[in-house]
């Protein structure tokens, strides 16, 4: 066979050679936000009812959630705000009735009557512990509300005798939350209407133990009092005594003394006046609740939660406002 012939069968074994195969790209995968969810079975059960006892225990659980909320809220912000709004309007008065001269000096005010609960009387500096508060008459759970009270039935800070001022360890700002962090030689100032008085801390003492010595006569002192122990739960009293070291000021003579003062201006009491208030509000709280689960079987769960949020947590912090008053006056 030539050259010639074996070349067309050359030609034609190369062209039943296979072709190659193409390989197909695997498809793209969307990312997973892109995806769609896998259906998931509707429920088709009936919402709850007020004949069901399940919708009952959602109310109960949104009047528990709304006090503990509304409770911690008041705690830690409500009202501290409260606080520091009351004692920026009492040191306002106390400097308007300090250049009057009519800051009252006693039990009995310029007009020879009794100095109402919540009147600002004076103002103490303790630079240790960084207070600087306005003082009110009266030691009720109202009054410690504002600042610290200075109880009615002893004489004024700088005065012969001792004066008592107590104040609250954590709620309304807690001013006094760190009076167990005071020594023996600590300064004291406090600003009447009599002038300024400064005090030299002695003694730092809790319930039970040794009361200080007997207060000579011309002598004057003051004694702080908050509550001792933990936050909220309190196990007694801190009393700080103070000595004075300046000359004793001029002392009206007493109208009344502590067997005559109310039982709720006394250490750890309570004002059972509260009560009302408590009710009051707490009845409205209720009532809040119930509408919310009535209304969410109607409206939707997001647009009545959106709506229903903040009227609970701020009748949660005003029914909690009205319980603290029932509690020790000193927490």
């Amino acid at each position: 066979m030539t050259m010639t012939e074996e070349a067309p069968a050359e030609s034609v074994q190369v062209s039943m050679s296979p072709a190659p195969v193409k390989r197909a790209k695997p498809a793209q995968q969307l990312p997973f936000w892109l995806r769609n969810p896998p259906k998931r079975p509707v429920d088709r059960r009936p919402p709850p009812s007020p004949r069901d006892i399940r919708w009952w225990v959602g109310v109960v659980w949104l009047l528990l959630s709304a006090l503990l909320l509304g409770f911690v809220a008041h705690v830690t912000l409500v009202g501290s705000l409260q606080h520091s709004r009351s004692q920026y309007l009492l040191y306002n008065q106390l400097r308007t009735s300090l250049a009057l001269a009519t800051t009252p000096n006693g039990q009995l005010d310029v007009d020879s009557k009794l100095v109402p609960n919540g009147t600002p009387v004076a103002l103490i500096t303790i630079p240790r512990i960084n207070v600087n508060e306005v003082v009110v008459q009266g030691t009720r759970s109202a009054d410690l509300a504002q600042g610290p009270g200075h109880r009615r039935d002893t004489v004024m800070p700088g005065q012969e005798g001792t004066s008592i001022i107590m104040g609250r360890q954590s709620t309304y700002g807690g001013p006094f939350g760190y009076l167990n962090a005071l020594v023996p030689g600590d300064e004291i100032t406090v600003v009447t209407g009599q002038g300024t008085s400064k005090f030299t801390v002695f003694g730092v003492r809790r319930d039970g133990d040794l009361l200080p010595e007997t207060l000579a006569k011309g002598a004057g002192r003051l004694e702080l009092i908050t509550a001792d122990g933990i936050p909220l739960a309190p196990s007694g009293a801190l009393h700080v005594d103070a000595a004075l070291t300046g000359d004793v000021k001029s002392t009206p003579s007493a109208v009344f003394t502590k067997e005559v003062l109310d039982r709720a201006e006394l250490t750890m009491a309570i004002d059972p006046s509260g009560w009302f208030a408590a009710l009051f509000w707490f009845q409205w709280l209720a009532v809040a609740v119930i509408a919310l689960r009535w209304v969410r079987s109607r409206w939707g769960r997001w647009q009545t939660w959106m709506i229903a949020v903040p009227a609970l947590l701020a009748l949660g912090a005003v029914t909690a406002n009205a319980a603290i008053a029932m509690l020790p006056n000193l927490l």
